[in-house]
Formats: structure tokens, sequence, C-alpha cells
């Protein structure tokens, strides 16, 4: 797999979890990588450990004027951008009777709108390099609705959609659009809530729900970081430059060899 060293790519999401992870294998890469975040303080420890000439901006994504700031900031600070990865989001966990609007707005504002207006922004430079690259993250729940993740499915079903209708247009000025649909990851923050939220639900241990999880798995074991990262690297490569508008199951097989009844 090629990725050409001198790639500027931004992370939007990248100081931590599965942005940082990619963030850390873009810098092996050689590529120049900014990564942006909400959280100052987790940016700044994020930033030193990448180190380099790592770029660290903070924006909040729901912002439209930030986010312009934003991205010209890194273009500016880069030399140019040909990649963007959109991996800032966020998940709560409720049924529909307790979901409120702000959990609502706040959840869709994140996950889809952010993702939006980041591609919105950083479009134009991504169509003037020639090489363009925008990998979003999506979820399983972007595949199939969930109880409980009615926000959360929602907006990951919408950077799907979102991912199909930016690859149709943006295609003539060889930008490729694609997404990654992941399970659950229990060592990412928010899969870490995740399992929080099934210890309380079911009364098992955290290693009991790792275990169920990881069973219902075809290869038997639970996502890393490292999973999503290596799909993401390969939408990035110069080996990927004629997949567009795929939306790639990271999900070990789960979605697979279930017969109703059996």
């Amino acid at each position: 797999m090629s990725i050409a060293a001198d790639r500027k790519a931004l992370v939007t999401g990248g100081a931590a979890g599965f942005g940082l992870d990619v963030a850390r294998a873009l810098r092996a890469a050689g590529a120049r990588v900014a990564i942006l975040d909400v959280d100052a303080a987790r940016l700044e420890r994020a930033a030193a450990e990448l180190g380099g000439e790592t770029v660290a901006v903070r924006a909040d994504v729901r912002s439209p004027a930030e986010v312009g700031v934003a991205v010209a900031e890194v273009a500016e600070r880069l030399g140019g951008l040909d990649t963007l990865v959109n991996s800032a989001g966020v998940i709560h966990v409720k049924p529909l009777a307790d979901v409120t609007e702000r959990d609502w707005d706040l959840t869709l504002d994140v996950n889809l709108k952010g993702t939006f207006l980041v591609c919105q922004a950083a479009a134009p430079l991504l169509r003037s390099s020639g090489r363009g690259r925008i990998v979003s993250i999506s979820s399983d729940a972007g595949r199939r609705g969930a109880a409980q993740l009615l926000a959360y499915t929602a907006s990951k079903f919408g950077v799907v959609g979102l991912t199909e209708s930016l690859a149709a247009e943006l295609a003539a000025d060889q930008v490729t659009v694609n997404c990654v649909c992941p399970v659950g990851c229990p060592t990412t923050e928010m899969g870490k809530d995740l399992l929080d939220w099934k210890m309380s639900a079911s009364g098992r241990t955290s290693d009991e729900v790792k275990a169920s999880a990881a069973r219902t798995n075809l290869v038997g074991r639970n996502l890393t970081e490292h999973d999503v990262t290596a799909a993401i690297m390969h939408f990035v490569s110069d080996g990927a430059s004629f997949l567009t508008g795929v939306s790639l199951d990271v999900d070990g097989g789960a979605r697979l060899g279930s017969i109703p009844g059996v």
C-alpha cells in the first residue's frame, strides 16, 4: 500500500480514539498532519505525542465560522490540503421517551452537520490538489438500526448518504469520498462509555461484556483502533484512487451468518 509522503492531511476529532490513531499512522507514513478537536487540553497532549510539525487547531465542528477559520489555518500551515479524515463524533444511549431536543441536536450537529461543514470548507482545497481524499467514520449503526441509539443511528446513516452524494459531486476533480462503518471498539472513549452502559444494563463485568461482543463477530474478537486505521489508510493510499462512494463495514463479519429462527 502506497501513500504519498508529501500528503497534507487534516483529521477532525484527532486528539483521541480513531482520529488520533489515524493521525499516528499518517505521520508514520510521512504525511504532514493537522489535528482538529474541540478539547484544547486533549489537543495539546495529542500534538505533543505526535511531535514533529503536527499542527493542532481547536475548533467546534458545529460552527461554520470556526470550521472555516480552522481549515484556512491548516491549509496555510501545511502548504495546502489534499486529505481529510472526519472522526469527530458523540453518542448517547437513551430510550425514545428520554431523548431530549438537546440530545438530538447535539448528536446530529456534531456527527452529521459537522462532517458536512468540514467537507464543505475543505472541498476547494481538495479539488485543486488533483488527488483529494475524504474518509469519514460512520458506524455499524449507520447500516442498521438499534434500540436506544436513535439520534446516533440517524446521524451515521446520514454520513453514509453524505459520502455517496459528495463522491458523485467531487469525482470530476479527482477527489474520492469514502467512509468506514466500524462496530463498537471497547478501547476508544466512546467505546468505553458504551461498555459502561452495557455493564450497567446487563449486570455483567467488563470482561464478560467484551467476550460476548467478540462472539457476535465471526472472526471472534473485538475491533481495535488499528483495524479502522488500516481501512482508512487504504482509502487514502494511491492504490485506492478508483474507489469512491464506498461504505466499508469494519465489523469482523458481524452482519453475516444470521438465519432467523436458528
